[in-house]
């Protein structure tokens, strides 16, 4: 075992064994996670968390740093609500998500609301976690069906893409959800080791809609509010847009900008009429789509001064 290893400290998981700790990053499994979490905000602890029990809490910030970074003005409402002095809780999302939302957060500021989705998704092994999909079930084989799944994405979804709501002049107070957005989702689980693929069809309320080149323009011009506040981790670009046909693809694709930004790629029009446009989206599901997404919140909230 090296030093490294051999001189990490296990401590049980109660607030009071970490008050030499400024902030709590939580990757613990939705068993334990929620009442965890609670008590570690309740002690005045920042948290960050990736587990999902908190997400749609009326009070908890629910982020994609690079898509709706600004839902952390919630946090001084959520500290009045809850009596709090520096502690809070924020949550990232599910990671299938993230390829669906930071396209359309980008596509809805530029073209207004996008009413209708379909999304299925092809998602790497890794998101299962640990020990996660037996090798039986998933070597020559791709499996229909991811417990839980499909009914996250929906509801995180309108949370993501909703706008802040105000009082007056006041702070913000509430995240008025995007209702109108009707979403169907399909999730799979694949043969790959990181990596979500997502295959996007959209139908906005504009009429007529963007084109597929206005489209790639609007996502390729891009710019999320994590740039803007210099956070150290937000990607050069959040959207890249490929025109090759046959992209983006896992193990190309991945890792573009360090496993922070969304790869776009067959952006055209729906030729059924159904929708108006389809594409495919990949994000790393273990970096903006999980532990990256969270360090990135972090570096946010200090940003906007909610750690001090």
């Amino acid at each position: 075992m090296s030093d490294r290893i051999g001189d990490l400290i296990i401590r049980e998981c109660r607030a009071e064994a970490f008050r030499d700790c400024e902030l709590i990053f939580s990757g613990l499994d939705s068993d334990v996670a929620g009442e965890i979490e609670t008590e570690f905000w309740k002690a005045e602890f920042c948290v960050f968390s990736n587990a999902k029990n908190h997400r749609l809490d009326p009070l908890v910030p629910l982020v994609i740093p690079t898509a709706n970074v600004d839902h952390l003005k919630l946090i001084a409402h959520q500290q009045a609500q809850r009596k709090l002095g520096r502690g809070f809780l924020v949550c990232n999302s599910n990671c299938a998500i993230v390829g669906v939302a930071v396209p359309l957060a980008a596509l809805q500021a530029q073209h207004g609301p996008i009413t209708q989705v379909s999304v299925v998704t092809m998602q790497a092994v890794s998101g299962a976690g640990y020990p996660g999909v037996s090798s039986m079930d998933i070597v020559d084989n791709v499996v229909p069906f991811i417990a839980g799944e499909e009914e996250k994405l929906e509801p995180e979804a309108r949370k993501i893409l909703g706008a802040l709501a105000a009082h007056g002049d006041d702070e913000a107070v509430a995240i008025a959800d995007q209702a109108e957005l009707k979403m169907s989702v399909a999730c799979n689980r694949v043969p790959v080791l990181d990596g979500h693929l997502a295959c996007v069809s959209l139908r906005f309320d504009q009429r007529p809609p963007p084109s597929p080149d206005q489209v790639k323009r609007t996502l390729r011009e891009y710019v999320p509010t994590v740039r803007r506040l210099k956070c150290p981790s937000a990607p050069r670009r959040a959207i890249i847009v490929t025109d090759d046909p046959d992209r983006p693809q896992p193990r190309l694709d991945r890792d573009a900008e360090n496993g922070y930004t969304v790869t776009v790629g067959r952006v055209r029009h729906d030729r059924s009429g159904i929708f108006d446009i389809q594409f495919v989206a990949l994000s790393h599901n273990t970096i903006i789509g999980a532990a990256g997404a969270s360090i990135m919140n972090a570096e946010a909230a200090m940003m906007y001064g909610y750690i001090w």
